[in-house]
């Protein structure tokens, strides 16, 4: 029974197929419930599952708690778009990014994708060539200001329930995975941001894993967002 509780998740983190033609973009605003309508700060978060927060409420997603946060600290208000979609590898980011075509005047952007490259099997090679295109995309998002995009590391999902069975090999692709962006984050000059440490917590408490046993909890992406927050500030020169 356990066995199958966990395979059937597996279907929710992997797409196994991908229609563009059915294509429906997760994009929308995260802050509607308590931000006002001034736009002081405009946000676009790239990703995947991990991004729009799979089994969890959109409030307890990063791009949510980060937009909370800036309200709180700054006294800004924040209106996120976020183009992410579960399973979603880099290059079916880069597809739905060419669909949706988002414009190149945000003032901050975030980019966490890779962890479905893994999954899938995929080359680190392709996936250097299909993210460094993606940061490119981000930068001229963010008006060509490269000092306003964040790059996320990609969690490590052998510490969850759903990965412990291949826990020390997750955790050795991931951390190649994770070489692979932070030098192309750094060749860019772009901030870098390593969640990776906070999502093997996991492993020693469970709080911090989602009810479907593999994604984040609204308590880790709170972590994360303690964690970006300096940089962001730092990022929008708002220190």
């Amino acid at each position: 029974m356990k066995k199958l509780y966990y395979s059937l998740f597996a279907g929710v983190f992997l797409l196994t197929s991908y229609d563009q033609s059915d294509l429906q973009l997760t994009t929308y605003d995260l802050t509607h419930h308590t931000m006002s309508q001034t736009d002081d700060i405009r946000y676009l978060a790239l990703g995947d599952s991990y991004t729009i927060g799979e089994s969890v409420a959109a409030q307890q997603t990063f791009p949510f708690l980060l937009a909370g946060e800036l309200k709180v600290k700054n006294k800004l208000d924040v209106k996120p778009t976020v183009i992410a979609r579960t399973g979603w590898t880099t290059g079916e980011l880069q597809a739905a990014i060419d669909k949706a075509q988002p414009t190149a005047n945000y003032d901050l952007v975030t980019l966490l994708i890779g962890v479905n490259n893994q999954y899938r099997g995929m080359s680190l090679k392709q996936y250097e060539r299909e993210f460094t295109l993606l940061l490119n995309n981000a930068i001229v998002c963010a008006q060509g200001k490269k000092e306003n995009v964040i790059v996320l590391s990609i969690p490590d999902y052998g510490c969850t329930p759903y990965g412990a069975a291949s826990k020390e090999r997750i955790g050795r692709e991931i951390d190649d995975f994770n070489r692979v962006n932070k030098r192309v984050a750094i060749k860019k000059g772009v901030h870098y941001v390593d969640i990776t440490p906070i999502s093997r917590l996991a492993a020693e408490k469970p709080s911090l894993v989602a009810g479907d046993g593999l994604h984040p909890s609204g308590e880790m992406y709170r972590l994360w967002v303690e964690l970006l927050i300096p940089e962001v500030q730092h990022a929008l020169n708002i220190e």
